[in-house]
């Protein structure tokens, strides 16, 4: 179950965070999350959602998908596939993978009736006002400039975090906001939920860390207000 305040992890396609080695991560952060009773799930390539499902109970989430029904379709990642393998939702519209307003559309339309979670990420405050119109469960504001930089969104731009909330706020009270970008500490979490999210959507800052299960202990710390 995806609870909050929560921490979302993407393992994006990086070799730290491949095959065996997704599993590896994804049981750090499930050590993690039973440790401190904090929520945290993991987004693995799409090769490896069946394989980090079936090894962990924590939320597990797609990174993507391509399409929204099954049939005669070729190289295509579907919304049930992810289900079938194990996955409680999916990321969409990540900058990495950016995709047309109407497939976030059908595919959150689609995914509510599977009971999956979606988190639809935008890059701008007037961008999350035009996916939260699509009443997805969480909308990731995460600024592209800041991606990978280990500049953290919640401290280097607050004002895109909380405009991004007023934002969501005043066009659908049910999304929740959660914020990425540059979050590699603690304190990048605290601030971020100080600013009024309730989570952060985070990557290389754990997958390419030398001690990820130190980081995401801070992290997890953060989450429930310890030091």
């Amino acid at each position: 179950m995806l609870r909050t305040p929560m921490i979302v992890v993407n393992f994006k396609a990086y070799r730290e965070s491949l095959g065996k080695k997704a599993i590896e991560l994804a049981k750090i952060a499930e050590e993690v999350s039973r440790e401190l009773n904090v929520s945290i799930a993991v987004a693995p390539q799409a090769t490896d959602i069946r394989l980090v499902a079936s090894s962990v109970s924590i939320p597990v989430f797609a990174q993507a998908v391509d399409s929204t029904t099954i049939g005669a379709l070729t190289g295509h990642v579907t919304i049930e596939s992810i289900k079938d393998a194990g996955a409680v939702g999916t990321l969409i519209n990540h900058s990495e993978r950016r995709v047309q307003i109407s497939l976030i559309s059908e595919v959150v339309k689609a995914s509510r009736e599977l009971n999956l979670t979606t988190i639809v990420c935008a890059d701008t405050p007037e961008v999350t006002a035009a996916v939260a119109a699509l009443n997805p469960d969480f909308v990731a504001i995460e600024p592209p400039e800041l991606i990978g930089t280990g500049i953290p969104v919640s401290k280097a731009k607050p004002e895109v975090v909380t405009n991004s909330l007023d934002k969501v706020k005043s066009v659908n009270s049910k999304s929740k906001v959660i914020c990425g970008a540059g979050i590699t500490t603690g304190d990048d979490v605290r601030a971020a939920l100080r600013l009024g999210t309730v989570g952060v959507l985070l990557a290389s800052g754990v997958v390419k860390a030398k001690d990820p299960k130190k980081v995401l202990t801070e992290m997890g710390n953060a989450l429930i207000g310890k030091t």
